[in-house]
């Protein structure tokens, strides 16, 4: 292990843009399959994981809505969360801010309540076991109306004490921001943080349109931001954070090559940059493998590692107190490293 890979294991960071049907890993999948004897395309996990080679979004979308049907009870969803929470432990990961998609459930008759309890049940068991913080999103899926966006709103009612916020993500193409304006505003409404996907694949305009139309409090992906030299400086001025997600825009081809990926010159631009994973099990690899890739291909210093790393903190919806503790862990660990 190079210096910079052991200074990435233990450096203390959070994650905030990951979704947890993304972590669906082939051996759970496969599990999951068996247990509530849910008939799959695949005979073996071999066979899941070379479904998994794929090259656009879409491709992506399609495989990831067919494996989330082996999810259908509270222990599955307990249990897909717990593997997540544990791996992510792992890679020194102490805060987490996670995406459900709770309509790619409830679409099948999956109960609302079934997959909330049994995610929420294993993230507030992942502070005892795994030393992981952690606070949930709701996500909406673009690609389906706004009316049934507000109809899972109301359906999480009861859970809204225990969501930090709502999200958007799914197809970006032909499905811009301004078409959940209505959802976004009882969100907020409601008490609710907001984020959104914006700026993989669809233009800059939707960039602009999530922030102004919906009002977002972050900004997930991000990255055609740079083709707009005032949106820069203004996601600057307003130290809006970005979510970025190096393997999954790579797997994508958003970049056909992490050594051109945008995160440095994010950062020398002066943006709360954040690396995180996405759908990890789909992209190849989880937190600190999406540090480790991007680190070495982008050549990028210590200093670079612990600004991405407080970003992540300050970029967190963690009480300004919280944020200051994980600072200065890791201040004290980038002392101890040094010396």
């Amino acid at each position: 292990m190079s210096d910079r890979a052991k200074f990435i294991a233990g450096l203390p960071k959070a994650e905030l843009h990951l979704h947890l049907e993304g972590s669906l890993e082939p051996e759970l999948m496969f599990a999951l399959a068996r247990r509530n004897k849910v008939e799959i395309p695949f005979k073996s996990v071999e066979e899941i994981r070379a479904a998994y080679r794929f090259s656009n979004l879409q491709d992506f979308l399609d495989i990831y809505y067919q494996g989330a049907n082996v999810l259908r009870t509270e222990q599955d969803f307990f249990d897909l969360t717990d593997a997540y929470l544990k791996r992510v432990a792992a890679d020194g990961a102490r805060h987490v801010e996670v995406f459900f998609d709770p309509q790619t459930h409830t679409a099948r008759g999956i109960p609302f309540a079934v997959v909330a309890d049994g995610i929420l049940r294993a993230l507030s068991e992942g502070v005892a076991r795994y030393g992981v913080t952690s606070k949930l999103i709701l996500c909406f899926l673009r690609h389906l109306s706004e009316e049934d966006a507000l109809a899972t709103l109301i359906a999480a009612e009861p859970y809204l004490d225990r969501l930090a916020g709502v999200g958007l993500d799914s197809s970006e193409r032909g499905h811009p921001p301004s078409k959940f304006r209505n959802v976004f505003e009882a969100a907020r409404e409601r008490g609710l943080l907001l984020v959104a996907h914006a700026g993989e694949e669809g233009p800059p305009e939707y960039i602009h349109e999530a922030l102004d139309i919906l009002g977002i409090d972050r900004l997930d992906h991000g990255n055609r931001a740079l083709e707009d030299a005032a949106l820069v400086r203004r996601l600057a001025h307003e130290k809006m954070t970005l979510t970025v997600c190096p393997l999954s825009n790579l797997k994508l081809c958003v970049v056909t090559d992490l050594k051109q990926h945008p995160l440095k010159r994010m950062l020398d631009l002066g943006l709360r940059a954040t690396v995180n994973s996405d759908d990890p099990a789909y992209f190849g690899g989880y937190l600190n493998d999406n540090y480790n890739a991007v680190a070495e291909a982008l050549d990028l210093s210590h200093d670079d590692l612990v600004t991405l790393a407080k970003n992540s903190f300050l970029g967190s919806f963690l009480s300004e107190a919280d944020k200051a503790k994980h600072i200065a862990a890791i201040d004290a660990y980038a002392g101890r490293a040094q010396s």
